[in-house]
């Protein structure tokens, strides 16, 4: 089995692939794509083929998916980027690496998504069933794109499976992302939830996803047990919590808060970190 990983070089992408090679069997192969071959080197030395070139090159995508069983699309495009960049990836890009994995012979996809896709909140935690509802602050070319990618590539499921992880707030490891999270969660209600999924389970789920025989449905939202609030994420980055920050109030207890029991339910995923607080007092931050 030879397997494809994109965007790897991404906070994702560079936990994921090391993790992806420990577990691998003699005769499984893991290919990367990189864009310079320098930042392919270190998962070279862990045993990983690498293949050097951009995601919008069509050759250099023929050359990443031939002969690949499987593949796993990490690459993605999000915050202070121009709207174009981010359709050119997130979409673009990742419809054309589903055309080219399928016009190879590719059997499984997977689709590294967000839970941004959801788009307004519901009222309760959000699952995988749920339809996509443009709105809501996390609303944008990020969310937007990757719900087009998500439909154009479930429509090439006739002559691939496709398999799509969405994910929350990622965080672990030394991911500089929770303390960015104060950038924009300073403008929250106290109360206000942030679901989470650490480093190690995002790539637990992918995992399951990547290997799993048969699923109930192409699309599992992968997070933690137990989204925290405003104040916990201040106290977890030592910030004194704003006096002010009582005055606010939360419109949606709901918002961004996705269910997981589908996953948990159908491939056994059991969170490796449950919560922030429990990957903290493991020293997994």
């Amino acid at each position: 089995m030879i397997t494809l990983v994109t965007g790897t070089t991404g906070q994702v992408g560079r936990r994921f692939v090391p993790r992806l090679l420990a577990q691998a069997e003699a005769a499984e192969r893991v290919r990367v794509l990189v864009r310079d071959a320098a930042r392919g080197e270190p998962f070279a030395e862990l045993g990983a083929e690498v293949v050097v070139g951009d995601l919008r090159d069509e050759e250099a995508l023929g050359k990443a998916v031939a002969g690949a069983d499987a593949v796993v699309n990490v690459a993605a495009s999000f915050r202070g980027v121009p709207d174009e960049e981010a359709w050119a990836v997130n979409r673009d890009a990742a419809v054309a690496l589903g055309r080219a994995a399928l016009g190879a012979g590719v059997r499984r996809f997977v689709q590294v998504s967000t839970g941004n896709v959801y788009g307004t909140g519901r009222g309760r935690p959000l699952v995988e069933d749920d339809e996509s509802r443009p709105g809501g602050e996390m609303w944008g070319a990020y969310a937007e794109s990757k719900a087009a990618a998500e439909r154009e590539l479930l429509a090439l499921a006739d002559g691939m499976e496709v398999r799509i992880g969405r994910l929350p707030f990622v965080y672990g490891e030394g991911d500089p992302h929770l303390a960015n999270s104060l950038h924009w969660a300073a403008r929250w209600a106290p109360a206000q939830r942030l679901q989470m999924a650490h480093h190690a389970d995002v790539g637990q789920g992918l995992m399951r996803l990547l290997y799993a025989p048969a699923v109930n449905g192409p699309v599992y939202n992968i997070a933690d047990d137990a989204p925290v609030t405003t104040v916990e994420l201040y106290q977890l980055n030592g910030v004194e919590v704003p006096a002010d920050l009582s005055d606010r109030s939360d419109r949606d207890p709901w918002f961004g808060i996705m269910s997981n029991r589908k996953i948990r339910r159908d491939l056994g995923f059991r969170p490796i970190h449950p919560s922030v607080w429990t990957a903290r007092d493991a020293g997994a931050l």
